[in-house]
């Protein structure tokens, strides 16, 4: 590596599973430098094979290194650093921007590690090249990129500075999240309703607001007063500080139950008037263990699909990630391999089949109509399908990256709409955390666009037992 680093840069040493979560990491540091060790290339190189999310990144982040590479006309070049391009459409749909310079290991440093850390292990070849960049550049501040807790924790014992790799974070805390409700202060209609307008449309309330307030809105978020009870609106439409509203459907009344469910506070009932909405395309669903979003979901999905034929049938999906050791091999077919992670599925089923009316026949033909229709199938088989008015339903979505939620959103064809259920709270995918996870992308991404909907649900319902452990375990 050339030692003519312009003083006023950082240099950054890149870990290997920066690349592997994000391939075009490199594009990432703006006008600094990046230094690659020969001992990443070869972990790089181990890992292309496969279909795995991991080995599509490494292949990806292979193919921007040679792209770079093909550039030079000379070797003599690449000890000078490799300039990175001005611009990059990342696949995450951001426009990334470098100046600075790509650095490869060209020669064997002096890697001045204590003697109870050998260098043959690669997480400790990374550090020992860090330590001997600091000592070849002692003006520069290097800095090792890592998504791996115990190397970062190693290295700062001994004197490195290291990070995180911050650039694939939606937002910088979890508790910043979209929640998809807002609520009124008890001043709002001394604030704002001066100059409303109201009226009705094929049974439907609107209202026209203007205030200061309305330019904090979203569309289809959730509108309430203080208290359990009380006004609750949608917004659908906003412009500056205008808003039109819409009067939203009360569900915990037994008179609008939805194929026999009825909401149990004001989230549910918020969220079935999103997953009832013909004009929501797309809904997110956040919420802990026994919130109902998959009940709530799934009674949505058969009301739109058996009683007014809006849709064609039910698809269920979720990312096979387990929670303890895996199992093995699963016999079958597509749906009969999936079937065990299928559980919140058939436990739901069995509410919604109402088994205490009719008897065991008409128990079985109920059975037998409900998963006529609801179709399970894999993740792993999605690339290049299209769906066809369809109601797809995706469980677990806080273990996808954003790059899978891309690629099963874009999956949708006219008359489909999409459904994510999850809880950031509970991440099992690596390297994945609350401000990484797909979901948290497409909440933070989807709020402004006028055919989505999100609701954050707050209160468990499946039983006092479940609501205890949440609070206190």
């Amino acid at each position: 590596m050339s030692k003519k680093i312009s003083a006023d840069k950082r240099l950054f040493v890149l870990d290997t599973n920066v690349l592997m979560h994000d391939p075009a990491a490199i594009f990432r540091f703006q006008e600094h430098d990046i230094y690659l060790p020969m001992i990443v290339l070869e972990e790089l190189d181990s890992a292309k094979k496969g279909l795995s999310e991991v080995a599509r990144n490494v292949r990806q982040a292979t193919r921007f290194l040679d792209d770079l590479l093909e550039q030079i006309e000379s070797p003599e070049e690449i000890s000078q650093g490799l300039p990175l391009p001005a611009t990059l459409r990342s696949g995450n749909g951001k426009a990334a921007s470098a100046s600075g310079r790509l650095f490869f290991q060209t020669h064997a440093l002096n890697i001045p590690l204590p003697e109870a850390m050998p260098g043959q292990k690669p997480d400790n070849s990374i550090l020992g090249t860090a330590m001997a960049l600091q000592e070849v550049h002692p003006d520069h501040t290097v800095t090792l990129v890592s998504k791996d807790i115990n190397l970062r924790i190693k290295a700062t014992v001994l004197g490195i500075h290291a990070e995180d790799y911050y650039n694939d974070k939606v937002l910088d805390d979890a508790d910043l999240l979209y929640t998809g409700s807002f609520e009124l202060p008890n001043d709002f209609w001394g604030t704002h309703g001066q100059a409303m307008d109201s009226w009705s449309e094929g049974g439907r309330t609107f209202y026209r607001i203007k205030g200061p307030l309305v330019e904090e809105w979203h569309p289809n978020q959730c509108l309430y007063p203080g208290g359990e009870h009380g006004f609750e609106a949608l917004v659908r439409s906003r412009e500056k500080d205008t808003a039109v509203i819409e009067l939203a459907q009360d569900y915990r009344s037994s008179r609008h139950t939805v194929w026999g469910i009825s909401a149990r506070n004001r989230e549910q009932s918020f969220a079935l008037n999103l997953l009832l909405d013909p004009e929501i395309d797309f809904v997110t669903l956040l919420g802990m263990a026994g919130t109902g979003k998959t009940l709530l979901t799934l009674a949505a999905g058969l009301a739109q699909t058996l009683e007014t034929k809006h849709y064609r049938e039910i698809i269920m999906t979720r990312v096979t990630v387990p929670l303890g050791e895996d199992i093995g091999f699963l016999p079958g077919t597509e749906e009969e391999k999936m079937t065990p992670w299928m559980g919140a599925l058939m436990d739901n089923l069995e509410v919604l089949a109402k088994p205490d009316m009719g008897g065991e026949w008409a128990r079985a033909a109920t059975n037998d109509l409900l998963q006529n229709r609801i179709k399970i199938r894999s993740l792993n088989f999605m690339r290049g399908r299209t769906f066809l008015n369809k109601f797809i339903i995706l469980d677990e979505a806080q273990n996808l990256t954003s790059k899978q939620m891309k690629t099963l959103i874009t999956r949708a064809g006219p008359g489909t709409k999409i459904v994510c259920l999850g809880n950031i709270a509970q991440i099992d995918t690596p390297y994945l955390t609350e401000t990484t996870s797909g979901l948290t992308y497409v909440v933070d991404y989807f709020k402004t666009w006028e055919h989505s909907g999100h609701i954050t649900l707050l209160r468990g319902e499946r039983s006092r037992l479940a609501d205890f452990a949440s609070s206190v375990l």
